[in-house]
């Protein structure tokens, strides 16, 4: 009898290690190619128009990064902000950084912006925009009459950017009286009905006034020349608050170089950020203007590229805190 063999086994064949299915979508949405941007000026987009939109090579890097400062300029705020611009020097363009950054804000967000002038000793940012009433700070106060955001209006003048200005007293004597209590009023009330308030402070730290504004800032914008003396008073200045309770507020301080011209002009900017930088969150630099050394009324549309560059960038940078909501000024 002859031996039967054993069934064969059959050769195992090797299998793939196995892969865990997606756990997006499974209609091929997850893996799409997402459209670019049509660009707006340059080869770019001449490449585009003559292609008929055959072709579309998108959007340069710098582009690309010109629309994350737009983006971050246009954070959302929740309640209102505000924002000091503070200078123990006068004739450093605290003034015209007030008109320059306010209008920035106002012309690429949707919310309302305005800028009043804290200033007791006859204060000019109602000078840097078209005057359309000659209603002040103190009419504001003594309208018994405020409950809607128009009656706020009458009393304010608006630039073409959409940047309000609410105006200080024309008289000394009379602006002198004006003090923390009437700020911080002032401040309250506009809180109701704006976004973003910037105060144009004076240049008197301990005015009663100031008082008033920094005790209520959620921001501050320290600003300055490149000049040796200009320097010197913004450190003096961040010494100051540091030993008056509004440490975390110098901390987190911007500080603004005006008129920087060249490597001749002044400290030269490098040294600026490397004296000024331990002492704040960041140092912007403002480059001269023409237009703003005329001492008239701001247009944004008049400024250099540099310049207007120069405000979109500080924006950012003072944008940043938006998203922390309205902060206490003072430490306790």
């Amino acid at each position: 009898m002859e031996p039967i063999d054993p069934p064969a086994v059959p050769e195992r064949v090797p299998t793939a290690p196995l892969i865990p299915a997606p756990s997006g979508p499974r209609d091929g949405l997850a893996v799409h190619r997402p459209v670019r941007r049509v660009p707006e000026r340059g080869w770019r987009r001449w490449a585009h128009t003559v292609s008929a939109g055959l072709w579309n090579p998108g959007e340069s890097a710098a582009a690309q990064a010109h629309r994350a400062l737009l983006e971050r300029v246009d954070r959302p705020v929740r309640g209102d902000f505000k924002i000091a611009l503070l200078s123990l020097k006068g004739g450093v363009g605290k003034t015209t950084t007030t008109v320059g950054l306010g209008s920035t804000f106002a012309s690429l967000r949707g919310d309302r912006v305005i800028a009043v002038d804290a200033n007791p000793d006859l204060g000019t940012l109602a000078q840097r925009v078209p005057r359309q009433t000659s209603s002040t700070a103190r009419d504001l106060l003594a309208d018994e009459a405020i409950d809607r955001y128009c009656d706020v209006r009458a009393h304010t003048s608006q630039a073409p950017s959409r940047l309000e200005v609410l105006a200080s007293e024309a008289d000394p004597a009379v602006s002198e009286a004006f003090d923390e209590h009437d700020y911080r009023a002032v401040l309250g009330l506009l809180g109701r009905y704006y976004n973003i308030v910037l105060t144009d402070c004076g240049t008197g730290l301990m005015h009663s006034a100031m008082a008033g504004t920094l005790a209520t800032a959620d921001a501050l914008v320290l600003v300055t020349s490149p000049a040796l003396d200009g320097v010197r008073s913004v450190l003096a200045t961040v010494d100051w608050l540091e030993h008056h309770g509004y440490a975390a507020l110098a901390a987190r301080s911007v500080v603004v170089v005006n008129g920087v011209r060249g490597r001749g002009d002044g400290v030269a900017p490098e040294r600026l950020r490397e004296v000024l930088g331990p002492r704040c969150r960041a140092v912007h630099t403002v480059p001269y203007d023409r237009h703003l050394g005329e001492g008239a009324e701001v247009d944004l549309d008049l400024l250099r590229g540099r310049t207007r560059q120069a405000y979109l960038e500080l924006a950012a940078t003072v944008a940043e805190e938006f998203a922390a909501g309205a902060l206490t000024a003072t430490d306790g």
